[in-house]
Parts: C-alpha cells; structure tokens; sequence
C-alpha cells in the first residue's frame, strides 16, 4: 500500500473521530471541570498535610503510607468516574441525537460509510475518554505533587517522605491499565447503548435499562433466582476482581504487582462481552443504515 492510499484510508477516520469532538464537547469539558474541582479540593486539603507529617513516627507503615500518599493518591478516581458517565450519555445520544435533529440528512450525503461513522463514535468511550482521562490524572497529580512539595517546605519539613512513598512512575502504568482494562470490560456496554440508540425513536434511557429490568423480574418470579442480577453485577464490577490483585490492598492499588494482566485476558467474561459488543456495533451500523430521521 502506498503513501497515498494510507493517507486516503486514515483521513476519514481522523475528521471523523475529530467531529464527534467538536460536536460533543461534554467529552472533555465535563472531566475537565471535574479535574479542577479535584484539584482545587486536594490542594484545601493539603493544610492538614504538615500535622499528617509530624505524626509519622506514631504510626505503622500501612498507616503512615495511608497519611502521606491521601487524598493524591484518590484524585484521579473522580476524573475516571466522570468520563465513565460521560461515556454512558455519550453513547445514549450518539445515533438517536443525529436522528433527533436531522442533522444524519446531511452527514449521510458525505462519502463517509455508516461503518465508519459507527467505528468513530465508537472509538469515543474506548479510546478518546480514556486518553483525556488519563492526560487529567496526570496533570491533576503533578500538580498536587508539585503543591504538597511546596506547602511542606514552607512549614520547614522535607518532601522526601511524600516523593518516596507516593509511587508517581508506577501509579502511571497502573492508570494506564486500569484505564485500558474497564474500556475493554464496558465494550459490551457501550455497544448495547449504542445500538439501542441508533433503534429507539424516544426514551432512549428507559429502552437501554428495561429490558434487563423485565429478565431479572421474570426470573425472580419464574425461578425465585436472582442469576441475571449477579450477571450484570459482575459486567459492572467484574474487571477489578479479573484484572487486579486485590487481596490485601485495602482498595490501594499502587504496586505493579498488584496487575494481572493474564487472568484478565484469560476471563470468559472478557471475549464474551466483546463479542457481544461486536455484534451490538454491527447492529448499530445496520440501524443507521436504514433508520430514518425522527
């Protein structure tokens, strides 16, 4: 393949994936602001940092990491929770919106295949959200990192202890995978909400969540069993367990140690779910193609 037939196969995809940025600016101004309120917290909370310091020799080593690493150590859990949220409303709104205000009249005279639409909005929850995710934790940090240093050494205290126990270097690849993890994990999710959104002509929401309500009713009051509830449960709350070594931590996952990288891709879980994802995203392409505006 030659120079000019790559740039005319990746173009589309770049200004594709860069429209739904530009239409959608909640993906990065949601987490954004969500970034600062975070960061404007940590840094009111560093005043009690001083005393926490003070008080290290007092406490066992558990403790002490707990009192020197917090709330840094925390910051980036809002900022990921938020892009999860946005991700979930993204994908409600990504095919029915376009349908809602016609606007998919005038994307569909472009030559740019509904497959290729689908795969760009696609790409929104499983690529670009974690990617501003993790550019916000970082900055977030460093910036909390850089501020504790200098309210410690204005209170004459080193900033050895904080820069020793709060593992920056490691804390990124364990971002990084935390990150990459639950976007593979929620593919099935983002799939189903989007397939449902290229379907529905109204009350896209109640669609999305209804008919697991009316198969976990039926089976509770078919089997008195509650099996779908734990399903679903375990897509929510199933990457930690499958992908983290979580015993011990005390929900502190900071160490590379503590990744598990080939269980996760051993989960039956994990291909079940992207091959449910693949086959709601084929769906998604098939609706766009012959849905009409609402």
């Amino acid at each position: 393949m030659n120079l000019h037939t790559d740039h005319a196969v990746t173009r589309p995809v770049y200004w594709s994936v860069r429209r739904e940025v530009w239409e959608n600016r909640s993906i990065y101004i949601a987490p954004f602001i969500v970034a600062i309120v975070v960061l404007i917290a940590c840094m009111l909370s560093t005043v009690t940092l001083p005393r926490r310091m003070r008080s290290l020799p007092t406490l066992d080593p558990a403790k002490r990491h707990a009192a020197i690493v917090m709330p840094i150590a925390m910051a980036p859990a809002p900022i990921m929770f938020s892009t999860l949220i946005v991700a979930v409303f993204y994908c409600l709104d990504a095919l029915h919106g376009e349908r809602r205000d016609r606007s998919i009249l005038f994307w569909k005279s472009l030559p740019i295949s509904d497959r290729m639409t689908v795969l760009s909005k696609t790409s929104i929850p499983l690529v670009v959200l974690p990617l501003i995710a993790y550019a916000l934790c970082v900055v977030t940090q460093v910036l909390l990192l850089q501020w504790s240093t200098i309210v410690l050494l204005a209170n004459g205290l080193s900033p050895e202890p904080l820069w020793a126990e709060i593992r920056f270097f490691p804390g990124l690849v364990v971002m990084i995978y935390g990150l990459t993890v639950h976007a593979l994990w929620f593919a099935p999710i983002y799939g189903w909400l989007l397939m449902v959104s290229g379907w529905a002509r109204r009350a896209v929401v109640l669609w999305a969540v209804l008919p697991f309500l009316a198969i976990a009713a039926a089976e509770a009051m078919m089997f008195n069993t509650t099996s779908f509830l734990h399903m679903l449960a375990y897509r929510v709350n199933g990457a930690m367990s499958e992908a983290f070594v979580l015993k011990g931590t005390n929900g502190d996952i900071d160490r590379l140690s503590q990744l598990d990288p080939l269980r996760f891709l051993r989960a039956p879980g994990l291909w079940v779910g992207l091959v449910f994802a693949a086959l709601c995203v084929a769906a998604a392409v098939r609706l766009r193609r012959y849905r009409e505006p609402i």
